[in-house]
């Protein structure tokens, strides 16, 4: 049934209570303020009525059973309503009916024993034509994301130009690996999708890209697009674009990663109000490095941590972070604020100070801390590099001040504490040679051990924060891309 059928006025509906005894009523409801009772001999079969009126196109007609029973006695009538277009200039077809005197009256008409009467029977009907009438409007289109009426002339059907979407299920596809990269470099998020079973014509879809909420952190738009047109946001806008080399790919490219760009995306494809989604969770190359106030261990709350490690080129780090430097080796005593606000430090070999020797090697926790009264170290995570970190050849030691102007003569400028983490973890970078650092500090890196050169394990060394006056040092110095 069309739209126009349903828009149609529709004609006072008929009902046809059918007795047990072979005699029946025909209710029909017109314009005054009773029903029109009419009784004819049609038999036990109820079709004889339909086929009296006929099957006009675009009638909507229901049928139903309404039972009574009273003690001894069961009286079942069985009930259809039928909308007919009727034509005023055609006569309706109907049983013979017998004559109505005025009134409420029908002395002729003999209802079974406990019929409720007219009226009631005319009050009962009139929400069950309501409610069964309801359905005829499902010849209108409807929008759920599966059932299309071709809206604004799309073939939303399955390849042969039907206009209903039958049951096909939405499918987005992710990696379920973490993906590596670096710090500078481009990335693609792989994101795929199709229909189970799938469909041969294209179908109108939005993509929507956004990086998930992490350690209170507020989740943050990244792209979304419908059609050709893109949108990107925030710091995303200008690194990030839609890759669609395939069909039904809507895998999402990021140019120039940042270390804050790590983490948890959301690829969602949205067909009308159905909507699937993939997660895809990136992690930059980095090394995670202890870091503590000029001053002292213990002096930095978490707003003051934070600030520090962007001063390094660095993140604060998280758990996870943390968690994979551990199991890399990494051994260290004093606590120190991670980026979900906790406080915790990584232990590979057990030991007094560290917790005592009861317990095994870990990463050891305080819990959550207040972030502004609590002070402690912190942990940051520096990610690979874009540019070159080097030990500056200079005939003679430097002071701090002298040290950060060679560098700027050198077209460079001084090193800072990040980047010589990520010179020695990604670089090799290996001197034996303590230098300047931007922080104030003097360290040098190790990649292999030998005497004369600190410890027997890799690392980078560190004297602390000499006086910045002194010349004992020389420098590291970094040169971008």
């Amino acid at each position: 049934m069309g739209p126009s059928s349903v828009n149609a006025p529709l004609p006072f509906p008929t009902y046809i209570l059918e007795r047990g005894d072979g005699n029946s009523w025909t209710l029909s409801f017109g314009g005054g303020p009773e029903p029109r009772l009419e009784t004819a001999q049609v038999g036990n079969n109820s079709s004889l009525w339909t086929q009296a009126l006929g099957r006009e196109r675009g009638a909507c007609s229901f049928k139903g059973l309404a039972r009574r029973e009273r003690g001894d006695l069961s009286a079942a009538a069985s009930f259809q309503a039928l909308q007919d277009p009727w034509d005023p200039d055609r006569p309706r077809p109907s049983a013979p009916a017998v004559e109505e005197p005025p009134g409420d009256a029908c002395p002729g008409l003999q209802p079974c024993p406990g019929h409720p009467g007219p009226a009631a029977v005319r009050d009962a009907m009139h929400p069950l034509l309501l409610l069964y009438l309801l359905p005829c409007v499902s010849g209108l289109p409807f929008y759920n994301g599966f059932y299309y009426s071709k809206p604004n002339g799309w073939n939303l059907g399955n390849g042969h130009g039907e206009g209903v979407f039958n049951g096909a299920r939405l499918v987005v596809e992710t990696p379920e690996e973490t993906l590596f990269s670096y710090r500078g470099a481009n990335v693609t998020l792989p994101c795929h999708y199709h229909y189970e079973p799938a469909l041969l014509s294209p179908r109108p879809v939005r993509i929507k890209w956004w990086k998930l909420s992490e350690n209170g952190a507020p989740e943050q738009d990244v792209l979304v697009a419908i059609g050709l047109r893109h949108r990107s946001f925030g710091d995303y806008r200008g690194r990030v674009c839609l890759r669609q080399d395939r069909e039904r790919e809507v895998s999402l490219q990021i140019g120039d990663l940042r270390p804050e760009d790590y983490g948890r995306y959301r690829c969602e494809v949205i067909d009308g109000l159905e909507d699937e989604s993939g997660l895809v969770e990136l992690e930059l190359r980095g090394v995670v490095f202890p870091y503590q106030h000029p001053q002292g261990r213990y002096l930095l709350n978490f707003r003051e941590a934070q600030r520090a490690c962007e001063e390094q080129d660095a993140v604060v780090a998280s758990f996870e972070q943390l968690f994979r430097a551990w199991e890399e080796g990494l051994d260290w005593c004093n606590a120190g604020w991670l980026q979900d606000a906790s406080v915790q430090y990584p232990v590979t070999l057990a030991r007094q100070p560290c917790g005592g020797l009861g317990l095994a090697p870990g990463v050891r926790s305080y819990g959550p801390r207040h972030r502004r009264l609590h002070r402690y170290d912190v942990f940051c995570f520096s990610a690979a590099l874009k540019g070159q970190v080097y030990y500056l050849d200079h005939p003679e030691k430097l002071t701090l001040a002298e040290a950060k102007e060679a560098c700027q003569e050198d077209g460079a400028r001084i090193a800072k504490v990040g980047q010589l983490f990520a010179a020695w973890k990604f670089r090799g970078l290996d001197r034996c040679d303590a230098g300047w650092l931007a922080d104030g500090s003097a360290r040098y890196p190790v990649v292999h051990p030998r005497p004369n050169c600190g410890p027997l394990e890799p690392g980078v060394r560190s004297f602390g924060f000499p006086d910045p006056r002194s010349r004992r040092y020389g420098v590291y110095c970094y040169r971008p891309r």
